[in-house]
């Protein structure tokens, strides 16, 4: 699943030029991946203790402490919070947790993606997301969905 969406987004972005928001990190594997391909600046959203502490062992033992930045607070009211504007968001927060389906308008209400930036939202069949007025995408692996969103279609 990784793999099919890296190739989407290497088909769209420059990675060493756009700003990126992890949501609900976990592991960071997602930031290491970003960090691979360029990326300078990547903000990671978690508010479990074990997996920041993972993740900044991590970016010591990759020696890419500067690119990717730790927050460790709640997503949704990081969401809330914070005033900086992301390229590209991607969330992947837990399959049940009652909150996905508010992400996508979250993170337009409080104006979090930059003018041709990109919401990625993972989730399972169980949550729907095609009729959202900006959703535009939806790739399939398996059992992981990712709905894209985008202000500019």
């Amino acid at each position: 699943a990784k793999e099919g969406l890296f190739n989407i987004l290497s088909n769209t972005f420059d990675f060493s030029t756009i700003k990126v928001l992890d949501l609900f990190g976990g592991t960071g594997s997602i930031d290491y991946e970003l960090v691979s391909r360029g990326c300078k600046n990547v903000t990671y959203v978690d508010k479990h203790f074990p997996c920041i502490a993972f993740v900044k062992k991590t970016k010591a033992l990759l020696e890419i402490e500067e690119e990717i930045k730790i927050v460790k607070a709640d997503a949704f009211k990081y969401i809330s919070k914070t005033t900086d504007q992301f390229d590209l968001i991607i969330a992947d927060p837990p399959y049940a947790h009652p909150g996905l389906k508010t992400i996508p308008d979250l993170v337009f209400e409080n104006n979090l993606l930059a003018a041709e930036g990109w919401l990625i939202l993972e989730h399972d069949n169980k949550s729907n997301f095609e009729n959202h007025a900006l959703f535009f995408r939806k790739q399939k692996y398996g059992n992981n969905i990712f709905s894209f969103f985008s202000a500019s279609g």
